[in-house]
């Protein structure tokens, strides 16, 4: 692989942003005195907060770059959808409620077109993950922000003793993957690069569909992750968005090895191909056709199943802690 074809060349460093991240935690200390404390620690997909019998939850998460392949077909029609998936996801894997959402648009200059279409996707987004949008800020920061910028805040609820946070997971357990629906939301600065470099948004891929059709495609929204947890045993649940398999490594003091793989969806392939990528770059950017996964003994996989037809066993859980694709540590 050349050096240039890889995320930190256009643009995105995954190391040197978690390291960041980690030292932006680092100073977070602070711990409110009195009720309402926080459970656990800063790091997991969502921040528990203890009320009483019940466990809160905030995520927050953003669409990124994926705005700039909307702005180049003209339809953000679709994006909404995007940025309550990229916070419902992150709540459904503690096994919580996501029943309240605010968004957040930076933008150089309204559109009041554009703002319509991207009202469509939330009203979608919050249908789809049966929630409510009760409220939003739209900035207008001409000279800081070029073009919009969308993101959100979700907040959810859980029975505190349902709450999944992996500390289960054991060596042995199988990783069962459920399929994206392509990119979903994360890599498009590395995917715009390569679709940039290789005939822009409207080559014609193999199914029919165009590379700026299949880059569009909204992430799927796994609100069925909460029914699989109240008919099994789920022992940790994974959203494998940006940094693609190292997601795992949220989970436990466990590895993770992803012996058989979920099929790369075809935009995924195409990428690849044409940005002279290795595995372990595809594998630590992309969700590479698996969106979601649970961590489960082996005894729920039929019920898992029967709520879920479409989820493939992908691996196990395995005593050497780390991220591994077929053996090999993803690094």
């Amino acid at each position: 692989m050349s050096k240039s074809t890889g995320y930190a060349e256009a643009g995105v460093d995954i190391d040197l942003e978690a390291r960041g991240v980690r030292t932006l935690i680092d100073q977070l200390s602070y711990r409110r005195q009195g009720s309402f404390p926080m459970l656990g620690s800063v790091g997991h997909f969502a921040g528990l907060i203890d009320f009483g019998d019940m466990a809160l939850a905030l995520a927050v998460d953003g669409v990124g770059t994926k705005m700039l392949v909307a702005d180049g077909l003209q339809d953000w029609s679709t994006v909404g959808i995007d940025c309550v998936a990229m916070n419902v996801n992150d709540l459904f894997v503690m096994n919580l409620e996501p029943v309240a959402f605010v968004d957040y648009i930076a933008t150089e200059g309204i559109s009041v077109d554009k703002m319509r279409q991207i009202g469509i996707g939330l009203n979608e987004g919050a249908r789809q993950a049966n929630m409510n949008i009760v409220g939003g800020e739209t900035a207008t920061l001409k000279g800081l922000v070029t073009g919009l910028d969308l993101a959100g805040t979700c907040l959810g609820a859980q029975k505190k003793d349902k709450v999944v946070t992996g500390e289960t997971i054991a060596p042995g357990d199988l990783i069962v993957g459920v399929p994206s629906t392509g990119v979903h939301s994360n890599g498009y600065t590395l995917a715009r690069k390569v679709a940039l470099e290789n005939g822009g948004y409207d080559v014609v891929l193999p199914s029919g569909r165009t590379v700026g059709e299949a880059l569009l495609t909204p992430t799927r929204i796994y609100r069925e992750a909460l029914d699989a947890a109240a008919v099994c045993d789920v022992h940790g649940m994974c959203h494998i968005t940006g940094g693609g398999l190292l997601n795992f490594t949220r989970l436990s003091k466990y590895g993770f090895d992803i012996t058989d793989p979920l099929p790369v969806p075809e935009i995924l392939a195409w990428i690849q191909e044409l940005g002279g990528l290795d595995e372990n770059e595809m594998y630590r950017t992309f969700n590479m056709g698996m969106g979601y996964a649970f961590v489960i003994p082996e005894s729920s996989l039929p019920a898992l199943r029967a709520v879920i037809p479409d989820v493939q066993v992908a691996g196990t859980a395995v005593p050497e802690s780390g991220a591994y694709l077929r053996g090999v540590k993803i690094h």
